[in-house]
C-alpha cells in the first residue's frame, strides 16, 4: 500500500511518532471530521494501544479503526438496526483487509511477542518493534479504513 499514502495515514503515523498510542492515532486523525476533536479522541482510545494496555490482544490500530466506523456509522437511534448492521458490516470489511495484509488482527501475532509479559515486552521494545513494525501498521490501518469509509 506504500504507493497510496493518504494525508489521514500521514496524520496517524505522525500522531504516534509523537507518542501517542497507536489506537489513538487512529482514532485521532480521523475523529475530527466526524464531529470529535482529536484530543477527545486520544483520550477514548488510549487505552487500547498496545494490544489493549500491553496485554497482547487486539491490535489498537485495528481499535482505533472500530472506533472510528462506530463514530461514522453507529446506531443512536433505538430501532435503528440498519445502523447497527452497517457498523458490523464495515468492521468485518476493515478486519477482513487487515488479516489479508497482515496476517493477524492479534497484537502478540502481529509483533511475535507477549506484550502482557513484562520481559517479552522489553525485548519487543528493544528489537525495535514499536518503531518500525508497528508504524506499518498504523500506516496500514488507516489506509484500509479511509478506503471502505469512502
Amino acid at each position: 500500500m506504500e504507493e497510496n499514502r493518504s494525508i489521514k495515514s500521514e496524520e496517524a503515523i505522525s500522531s504516534f511518532k509523537q507518542g501517542f498510542t497507536c489506537s489513538s492515532s487512529i482514532f485521532s486523525a480521523f475523529s475530527s471530521e466526524l464531529g470529535l476533536d482529536a484530543d477527545t479522541a486520544k483520550k477514548i482510545a488510549c487505552g487500547l494501544g498496545a494490544g489493549i494496555s500491553r496485554t497482547g490482544n487486539i491490535c489498537g490500530a485495528v481499535s482505533g479503526a472500530i472506533l472510528v466506523i462506530g463514530l461514522k456509522y453507529g446506531k443512536t437511534v433505538i430501532g435503528d438496526d440498519a445502523a447497527t448492521e452497517k457498523t458490523r458490516l464495515l468492521v468485518r470489511k476493515f478486519i477482513q483487509e487487515f488479516v489479508e495484509l497482515e496476517g493477524s488482527i492479534c497484537c502478540s501475532e502481529l509483533l511475535g511477542y507477549n506484550l502482557n509479559d513484562k520481559e517479552d515486552y522489553e525485548k519487543a521494545r528493544a528489537s525495535g518493534l514499536f518503531t518500525t513494525r508497528c508504524f506499518d501498521l498504523v500506516r496500514d490501518s488507516a489506509d484500509i479504513l479511509e478506503k471502505i469509509l469512502l
